[in-house]
């Protein structure tokens, strides 16, 4: 059942239990980041979104990038060639595409490139307080919208959590994500 039991004393010990924290990755959730939303800016589609953001991200080894780049070709697109790439530590990546820079990362990575986030911010926002990374793609100096990934549950996970509050035990949750 994937529990690990190190010595009698522990199972003497278990029905003094209050409260039970969990790691999150890998224990409640998958441990495998999933693209959740894209939500395209003014002028844009979702597909553009998707494109530019999954192109600039094949040349990552980043897991968040990965899982952008698996969606989309999931979704049947066929990524754009790009001629340069680099990671920029804690922000985000940066890309040829098209002979367009293409930014993927944080407002603080836009920002610094001269391009306002803040038209983005209210969904931004939105995502962050849903517990998913929202990373914003821009291309030429444009945003061109938000693509989220998130760490998803594992299907018994709300289920077994229900159990143990059932049984009248406090649950709680560690995790370095969003």
């Amino acid at each position: 059942n994937g529990i690990l039991i190190r010595s009698g004393e522990a199972i003497q010990t278990i029905k003094e239990l209050d409260v039970i924290v969990f790691d999150k990755t890998g224990t409640i959730t998958k441990g495998k980041p999933e693209v959740t939303d894209i939500v395209a800016a003014s002028g844009f589609n979702q597909n553009d979104v998707l494109l530019y953001g999954a192109s600039a991200e094949a040349g990552s080894e980043h897991p968040l990038g990965k899982s952008i780049v698996d969606y989309a070709k999931a979704k049947g697109l066929s990524l754009l060639n790009i001629a340069g790439f680099s990671a920029v530590t804690g922000r985000g990546v940066r890309a040829t595409v098209d002979d367009q820079l293409v930014l993927v990362g944080s407002r603080k990575l836009m920002t610094e490139q001269g391009i306002d986030p803040g038209t983005m911010a209210p969904e931004m926002n939105r995502l962050e307080e849903e517990a998913k990374t929202a990373m914003l793609v821009a291309r030429g100096g444009q945003l061109l919208g938000i693509i989220s990934v998130a760490d998803t549950l594992k299907e018994d996970s709300v289920a077994a959590i229900a159990e143990l509050k059932k049984m009248g035990l406090t649950t709680a949750m560690i995790t370095g994500d969003n």
